[in-house]
């Protein structure tokens, strides 16, 4: 749990016994704690191998590569959930580069990059065809030399706006000039097919060569007969 103290508090987030600080639009709130299920998929098992497998990476580094990565955390600052900025430890930031190259294909890196800029690719349209089987997703943006990992939500009801705890990543294709993507066989494979007129929604998120990755970019698809 995370809380910003001022006179009293001023804001909170996390969990807190049986409870959830969170925020939204209307502002500050406290929801019930619920625990899912834990269904111990493919995808979650993958992640947490990947976890330990950069875990056993950053013990093997010798120590002068260790001290690298301290060194280079000044660069790598971030603003946390209440706009402070955030200094990242040298194995966070070894962790956090390598496992976004881990998931979207390439190479774990061992000495720590410079920051780089971040490729924008943008969604133009994106339509699932049952019949035909296809679901074609147009991009525009150049991102030569990066990855462009592509996400999605399971089919949700026609009145689900709130999609950042739904979205998962389906699959990740190099990046390049302007290109249409078709994930049709996995999100079948993640989802199953949806039916005509189901509210999905597909993003993308580039990955930089060092690790970094630019925004998530949604947009809705159609889902047509």
């Amino acid at each position: 749990m995370k809380i910003k103290f001022g006179a009293i508090v001023t804001d909170g987030r996390g969990k807190l016994g049986g409870h959830v600080l969170a925020k939204n639009r209307s502002g500050n709130y406290m929801r019930t704690k619920v625990t899912p299920v834990n269904p111990q998929t493919t995808y979650q098992q993958a992640q947490r191998a990947a976890l330990g497998t950069l875990s056993s990476g950053w013990s093997g580094l010798t120590q002068t590569q260790r001290d690298a990565w301290d060194s280079a955390v000044d660069d790598f600052q971030k603003t946390d959930i209440f706009g402070d900025l955030k200094t990242p430890t040298g194995k966070n930031l070894y962790t956090g580069l390598n496992r976004n190259l881990l998931n979207s294909g390439q190479t774990v890196i061992s000495v720590p990059p410079s920051p780089a800029a971040i490729p924008n690719v943008q969604v133009t349209s994106a339509t699932y065809d049952i019949t035909a089987g296809d679901f074609e997703i147009a991009t525009t943006g150049t991102a030569t030399g990066s990855h462009v990992q592509v996400w999605a939500t399971p089919p949700l009801s026609a009145g689900t706006s709130f999609v950042k705890n739904r979205i998962r990543l389906l699959e990740t294709v190099a990046g390049g000039t302007d290109a249409t993507i078709n994930p049709f066989a996995s999100y079948n494979a993640r989802f199953g097919s949806p039916t005509a007129g189901a509210n999905v929604v597909i993003a993308t998120r580039v990955i930089n060569a060092g690790g970094e990755a630019g925004v998530i970019s949604t947009f809705k698809a159609s889902v047509n007969a």
